[in-house]
């Protein structure tokens, strides 16, 4: 059965008018105003970027939070950086993404069977959020995921990201060990989950993660879901 769209909307205005956090707010506060010199005519969105895709989704993709001149600028997760190049270029070569690139909200993409979130929902200075922060921005991933009802697995982008699904499904347990490809699929009724690299600058023009092995993740992803 499918959440109602009004829940949807409640739990995205929550995270708008979100400030728990003073000094992402006044970060993302900042860089909005200031604004990168190759982004002056923008209007940048500068406020908590809620959670994007398919709400009848069976994969939750979950990030780590926005990036200052990406997501913060955008408005939509992984929209306007070179991370979000790597995962939309790869979700649309799987088949879960309309078109292959992401460069605003109103672009026309669209994505089947995946939704897309952060840990932490505002743009942090260093792309570090603090663990404090990222406690309380928690609510916000535990009612996404009460709200995808037809959720099976998840593909946690990060070592930041792994972990803290592994504490929000399976609290009394010892965390799994985060490798690249590690899959974990449990006996009980829990989603699966799966790990990758973050699709970060750091990561993909080092080559510690290649398009051959994103294509792996997703590959994997469909095998999992059919």
């Amino acid at each position: 059965m499918s959440t109602p769209q009004h829940l949807w909307e409640r739990l995205n205005q929550s995270i708008l008018t979100c400030r728990r956090c003073p000094r992402l707010v006044e970060w993302r506060e900042k860089v909005a105003r200031e604004r990168r010199r190759a982004f002056q005519d923008w209007e940048y969105w500068g406020k908590p970027v809620p959670g994007f895709g398919d709400v009848e989704a069976r994969v939750l993709i979950v990030g780590l939070a926005p990036g200052a001149h990406g997501s913060n600028r955008t408005g939509r997760m992984f929209t306007g950086d070179s991370s979000g190049d790597f995962l939309y270029r790869a979700l649309y070569e799987a088949g879960f993404a309309s078109q292959p690139s992401a460069t605003s909200a109103g672009d026309g993409l669209e994505l089947q069977d995946v939704f897309i979130t952060a840990v932490c929902r505002c743009a942090p200075p260093n792309n570090r959020p603090l663990r404090d922060e990222i406690e309380n921005c928690q609510t916000y991933l535990i009612e996404e995921i009460r709200l995808l009802t037809r959720l099976e697995g998840v593909v946690a982008l990060g070592r930041i990201a792994f972990e803290r699904v592994q504490k929000i499904l399976r609290p009394q347990n010892p965390l799994l060990p985060f490798r690249h490809g590690a899959f974990y699929k449990p006996d009980d009724h829990l989603p699966w989950l799966l790990a990758s690299y973050h699709p970060s600058r750091q990561n993909t023009q080092t080559g510690r993660l290649t398009r051959e092995m994103f294509a792996g993740i997703w590959q994997q992803v469909r095998d999992e879901i059919g």
